[in-house]
């Protein structure tokens, strides 16, 4: 993977250490290697010698393709499919294929135009930002889409109360990140408009520039130590609005769609099963903290093959996931998508890095 398209993977020296026989590969190995791996990703079905040979420009004749065919095979990068003389590659094999071989293509001015686009219409409600880029990124690429969103843990910037009835109120907090989040309260009986600004006032000389549990603390110091004497009314107020965003920010908000487009690249009864057992795990959203929190260990995009991952092991699935930041750098979230091991990476690659970069732009806004 060339440095300037500034993705992160696993290191290629690293993998190669653990596989010796890859290190003997030479230029003819590598270029066979390729073609098989490119035709795969095309059809998804097996490659024969024969097809190869004629690839090559008849320079290298069938047998002396299959030879090449069998070193590979024996440095665990392709295996037999029963049904076929040819060969598909393993899981290592595209794992060599995305890490050592594979160039990525650059974003259409199309696909920059829909995500951004998509992303600026809405407001910044972190919840629906993310619910509208992962649908986006599911149709767009033709996967399943997983993204999960910015927790309520950084520091804020204001929280206002805007009465919808006579015993209801819509609670706005604005963080420093710019997310904005809102609740629905009841209103204490009673509370006059005079007290419900009075508190607004207060909370905003309290919280701005702290997190909700510094926020919390102060305001208990300064009761504790009657540094501030509180209406009953207005304390029931306060609770009730710090109750809720502290409910919010210990939530982790994942979502998962497009789970059906897994089923599209199904060919044989038993990975039918093994895919439905896969997309059942998904929308009930087991499993898949493990991946986001490895993405956000390696601080960059991060590719999951086959078998490197439990949850899509027997059913053939590669997951591609991104995290966004915001502006201190921190990672708050991340954005991916879920297909057959037969994606094609180098157009889907740049789109989903593309996509978490204008999210967290779109969050660093203040």
């Amino acid at each position: 993977m060339r440095k300037k398209d500034n993705l992160k993977f696993s290191n290629i020296l690293a993998f190669q250490k653990k596989n010796s026989k890859i290190l003997e590969l030479n230029e003819r190995s590598r270029k066979i290697f390729k073609l098989i791996v490119d035709d795969f990703l095309k059809d998804g079905m097996p490659v024969g010698s024969r097809k190869l040979s004629i690839k090559l420009g008849e320079k290298l004749s069938p047998a002396s393709v299959r030879n090449v065919m069998f070193d590979l095979q024996e440095a665990g990068l392709l295996k037999s499919n029963h049904s076929s003389a040819g060969r598909i590659p393993t899981d290592l094999g595209l794992r060599f294929f995305v890490d050592g071989l594979l160039q990525v293509k650059k974003i259409t001015s199309l696909q920059s135009k829909e995500i951004q686009e998509t992303i600026s219409k809405n407001s910044a409600n972190p919840d629906q930002i993310c619910s509208d880029a992962v649908s986006m990124l599911s149709g767009l690429l033709d996967c399943a889409g997983i993204v999960i969103a910015p927790k309520l843990n950084g520091s804020l910037k204001h929280i206002e109360f805007v009465p919808v009835s006579k015993d209801k109120a819509l609670v706005i907090l604005i963080t420093d990140d710019g997310i904005i989040e809102n609740r629905i309260i009841p209103l204490p009986k009673g509370l006059p408009g005079s007290l419900l600004t009075e508190t607004t006032n207060y909370l905003n000389s309290i919280i701005k520039g702290r997190t909700l549990t510094q926020s919390k603390k102060m305001i208990n110091e300064e009761i504790k130590n009657d540094k501030i004497r509180i209406d009953k009314l207005a304390q029931k107020l306060i609770d009730d609005g710090i109750a809720c965003w502290d409910d919010a920010s210990k939530k982790t908000k994942l979502i998962v769609t497009g789970t059906s487009k897994l089923l599209d690249d199904v060919h044989a009864i038993d990975q039918l099963e093994d895919t439905r057992e896969l997309i059942e795990k998904l929308e009930n959203k087991k499993n898949l903290m493990g991946i986001i929190d490895e993405t956000n260990e390696a601080r960059g995009l991060q590719i999951f093959i086959g078998s490197e991952n439990n949850l899509f092991g027997l059913t053939g699935c590669t997951t591609i996931i991104s995290p966004f930041k915001n502006k201190e750098k921190e990672i708050i979230g991340a954005i991916g998508v879920i297909g057959p091991m037969r994606l094609n990476y180098a157009k889907i690659i740049p789109v989903v890095d593309y996509t978490a970069n204008v999210i967290g732009k779109k969050f660093q806004i203040t």
